[in-house]
């Protein structure tokens, strides 16, 4: 392992632990973090890989490619169905009780986020994700926040079973950024 790497793994804890203390709505943590090292990405590469051929989203493979070069990558997930209690109708539905009302007709996951979510835990989600890439940003580490990554993560159950909701942040220190001008795919 080469200093830069030893360097990426230890920014990574810190990105958890960026994640884990960010504010949460109403004060619940409902947030799932977990940190892949260099000898993890492979798996997690072939399953975003897999997932783009059957899916046809291109982008999934390429994103794959980065994920199999990259020195680390952070899982940021969110129970999306543990829901606030606010009555807000972000989530559509009418109030807390009929959104958990349908989360409990769901019976399994046929996309890669099982909705429906509450919008105070997805925004939790995206203020961890936020803090997370402001702290590989703060330490130059290369980083992306990569949909086709949180979704590979789920399928690999690599967080709680009870997240609905993940995002990948894959990380790499070279002399030239990985996942800038990366080859446009439809």
């Amino acid at each position: 392992m080469t200093v830069e790497q030893t360097a990426v793994t230890t920014v990574a804890g810190l990105m958890a632990l960026a994640a884990r203390t960010a504010p949460k709505g109403k004060g619940v943590d409902t947030i799932f973090v977990r940190v892949l090292t260099k000898k993890e990405l492979p798996a997690l590469a072939e399953t975003i890989s897999a997932i783009g051929k059957k899916s046809g989203f291109g982008f999934f493979l390429r994103d794959a490619k980065n994920i199999a070069a990259s020195d680390a990558c952070v899982i940021i997930g969110a129970n999306g169905t543990d829901f606030a209690g606010i009555n807000c109708g972000g989530c559509g539905f009418s109030g807390c009780d009929e959104f958990a009302k349908e989360c409990k007709k769901r019976s399994s996951r046929i996309t890669p986020f099982a909705g429906p979510n509450c919008t105070i835990r997805i925004t939790d989600l995206g203020i961890a994700v936020g803090s997370a890439v402001k702290m590989a940003q703060m330490h130059n580490v290369d980083n992306r926040v990569m949909f086709s990554a949180g979704a590979a993560a789920l399928e690999q159950h690599l967080l709680d079973r009870k997240c609905t909701v993940a995002y990948g942040i894959p990380l790499k220190a070279s002399g030239k950024n990985i996942y800038f001008d990366r080859p446009t795919v439809g």
